[in-house]
């Protein structure tokens, strides 16, 4: 296939990449800066709505993984903004410049985030679920509405509702790995909070299952079968680094740390299940968190 893909300098979109070059796929990215000679890309600017629709006829497949890391800095005003914009104006503009192509891609996957279902305690949620309240939840629904104009000239829409994704490149594990290891690992806020998790091995089975599905669109959870609590998490790295993990914050404190973006990041409980995957006959390899971060560490 024919694809196009941005966000491709991210976690995600540098293994996608690799993952479908071998698969044998011909990529080319849609990037911020000019193109180079080893690398074909396309160029746009989304906060200033330019994209030439030329270059963009005649793929395949496009798969929009853009935006600004939510985690990367505080939330100043500034920040959400920057957040707000990267997603939900991007992903309009990409949106509606392949809705007018002559020759329109056949599949348009658009990535969102589970934080789309906002604080739902022990809650299951699957896709059916409606949008809950919230900075991230807000991003998320004007994000996946952003994708409409695609839906709307029949090009197969899929909304990749990402959970938190477990890699040693990047994500949440090299954050966490350096605390625990120096024995200060511990339970935030409650520790009930829910965290919905995938390896990132899983999340490139689930694009490729995904790219030729025709009978699936619409919004899917990318999130392993079993989500994990925030307690169970640090009891589960600790074991694996072979650490204690006693320490205990309060919620209080990590707001006075980090302001809103503690609720949002760190308290907030989504328990999201991919139903639509399983039910489609989509099988996880890692199922279980323990397991799957004692095989990503193993070695390292």
């Amino acid at each position: 296939m024919r694809i196009l893909i941005s966000g491709s300098s991210g976690l995600i979109g540098r293994a996608v990449v690799a993952h479908l070059v071998a698969q044998g796929h011909q990529i080319t990215r849609l990037v911020r800066g000019g193109p180079s000679a080893d690398r074909p890309a396309v160029y746009w600017d989304p906060l200033a709505e330019y994209l030439d629709p030329l270059p963009l006829e005649g793929f395949d497949a496009v798969i929009h993984l853009a935006g600004e890391n939510i985690a990367a800095r505080r939330w100043t005003p500034q920040q959400k903004d920057r957040i707000y914009r990267s997603r939900v104006q991007g992903t309009k503009l990409l949106s509606k410049t392949l809705a007018h192509l002559n020759r329109k891609p056949r599949v348009f996957l658009s990535a969102s985030a589970v934080g789309y279902y906002g604080n739902r305690g022990d809650q299951l949620v699957d896709e059916t679920a409606p949008a809950g309240s919230g900075f991230l939840a807000t991003v998320a629904r004007d994000w996946e509405e952003a994708t409409a104009p695609a839906g709307e000239a029949q090009i197969r829409t899929v909304i990749l509702r990402f959970g938190a994704v477990l890699s040693v490149e990047g994500g949440i594990l090299p954050r966490l790995i350096p605390v625990f290891r120096w024995g200060l690992g511990g339970v935030l806020g409650p520790g009930t909070q829910y965290v919905s998790w995938v390896s990132l091995s899983d999340v490139l089975r689930v694009v490729s299952f995904l790219l030729t599905r025709e009978d699936i669109s619409g919004p899917v959870n990318i999130t392993a079968p079993e989500p994990v609590t925030n307690r169970q998490l640090t009891k589960a790295l600790a074991r694996v680094l072979r650490r204690p993990a006693v320490f205990w914050v309060p919620a209080f404190a990590l707001r006075m740390m980090l302001g809103e973006m503690a609720h949002e990041l760190l308290l907030c409980s989504i328990r999201a299940i991919p139903r639509k995957l399983e039910q489609a006959g989509f099988t996880f390899q890692d199922r279980e968190f323990e397991p799957t971060v004692r095989q990503l560490l193993a070695g390292k």
